[in-house]
């Protein structure tokens, strides 16, 4: 049985975790079918990634939908951005992803989308919360909802990703390894960049449900890297489990992380005039790309680890581009979450815009190193707020003169203290860290 609810597009933040099981399943879809039901009419598309209790959790969910009076329409195995987009083309009330993303495949949960490809209003979130702990109840059969499935999502998912670049496009001339997780990118992925010219070699594409994310795609880079050289592809690209991260690898073999990526997509929109605003990274964006884009005039803020705290600080200033690290890139010049196909796309739009290839494009950015240390701590008080950790890291930052930067936060797992000190001098960014994680543990005793 699945082991946690994920729900970062949808209702896990006030009330915790809840455990995945069929019953539960029935009940939120209930609970979701009530609350979207009065909005008026009610479609909801259902998508999912690869993983087998996919199969489960869909019947469950599509009875709990149909029993609240709510229509259903079935993606099958879908990536996460694509039911965002579907859910728009449909003019549906809401779209549910059935996913855990890049975690294993005893993992499952859930995220929702609203009818705008967008994260649910707050208001709905709290009145399906509501709802879970109500009795639940069948509408009468006359309005039981009906369901469907969407034949040619996949299609029209292809069509709308080669939208996001310029009519007439093509790769033609470019050998690209592109791994696909054995995950929800599997069928439409290796379609798009072919139909867009380019030679591809397609691994982890044979999904059996159980294998998703199993020492593969942007988690597990080791296959696409041995791949790439030994095609002698100019260039490697790893989804995860759902589709909405993306790692590349380049022509040596070496990784390229979601900071590079988003520069390189930040830096041609600033080069050709359509670059809205700034770029927002996270509290984990390496040092280096806050100086690259310095340089270029870009301003750059950090939101919270989490893509949804990404969207937000971009929705709230208007802005186009944000990521993180791990590869959750959006892209809201072309559509309304983190998409990996689409950002993979742009990032070959800038190479082929410049004429480079990504080893010599991913030079411009000069990744500071970066020493994280983890400290466990009683689970008294909080060594943060300790006067002389406060003290030192404000002296260490000082230091560093603008060229380097601490970061120490509590895990929100475990307890653990991370210490993150990173600066464009190894040794320095090292003793430093050593020296507030030593401080850390001291206060903590």
């Amino acid at each position: 049985m699945s082991k946690k609810y994920f729900g970062t597009d949808g209702i896990r933040g006030r009330v915790g975790v809840y455990p995945i099981t069929p019953d539960f399943m029935l009940k939120l879809g209930w609970a979701a079918g009530m609350a979207f039901r009065k909005m008026g009419a009610c479609k909801v598309l259902v998508g999912k990634d690869t993983r087998i209790s996919g199969y489960m959790f869909e019947s469950a969910l599509e009875a709990g939908l149909t029993s609240a009076g709510a229509d259903v329409m079935l993606l099958g195995p879908m990536p996460t951005p694509a039911i965002a987009y579907l859910s728009r083309t449909f003019q549906a009330e809401a779209g549910i992803v059935i996913s855990a993303s890049h975690n294993p495949h005893d993992d499952n949960g859930i995220k929702f989308f609203s009818g705008k490809g967008t994260k649910l209003p707050d208001e709905l979130e709290l009145m399906i919360e509501e709802l879970l702990d109500a009795p639940m109840t069948v509408v009468e059969s006359s309005k039981i909802g009906k369901v469907s499935r969407i034949n040619d999502a996949s299609g029209r998912y292809i069509e709308f990703c080669k939208s996001s670049v310029p009519t007439g496009t093509s790769f033609s001339g470019l050998k690209v390894v592109i791994d696909c997780a054995h995950g929800a990118t599997y069928k439409v992925a290796p379609s798009v960049f072919r139909e867009l010219g380019a030679d591809v070699v397609v691994l982890s594409a044979q999904p059996n449900g159980l294998n998703i994310n199993d020492n593969c795609g942007s988690t597990h880079m080791g296959q696409l890297q041995a791949a790439v050289l030994a095609e002698h592809a100019d260039l490697g690209i790893a989804f995860d489990g759902d589709g909405d991260r993306v790692l590349m690898v380049d022509h040596t073999g070496a990784i390229v992380d979601g900071d590079e990526l988003l520069y390189i997509i930040a830096r041609d929109l600033h080069e050709r005039g359509k670059l809205q605003g700034g770029v927002v990274g996270t509290l984990m964006s390496n040092l280096g790309l806050e100086l690259a884009l310095a340089e270029l005039s870009i301003p750059f803020i950090r939101a919270n680890v989490g893509d949804r705290y990404v969207i937000a600080e971009l929705l709230e200033r208007n802005w186009l581009v944000g990521g993180e690290n791990s590869g959750h890139i959006v892209c809201f010049n072309h559509t309304t979450t983190g998409d990996a196909i689409i950002a993979a796309l742009q990032v070959l739009m800038a190479l082929k815009a410049r004429n480079e290839g990504l080893a010599q494009t991913r030079q411009a950015l000069r990744k500071c190193p970066q020493v994280l240390i983890n400290v466990r701590f009683g689970g008294g008080e909080n060594p943060l707020e300790h006067p002389a950790v406060k003290e030192a890291s404000a002296r260490v930052t000082q230091a560093m003169a603008g060229r380097g930067r601490v970061l120490l936060r509590k895990s929100g797992t475990e307890p653990l203290v991370r210490v993150m000190v990173e600066g464009e001098d190894e040794a320095q960014v090292r003793s430093y860290a050593e020296e507030l994680a030593k401080l850390v543990t001291e206060v903590s005793a």
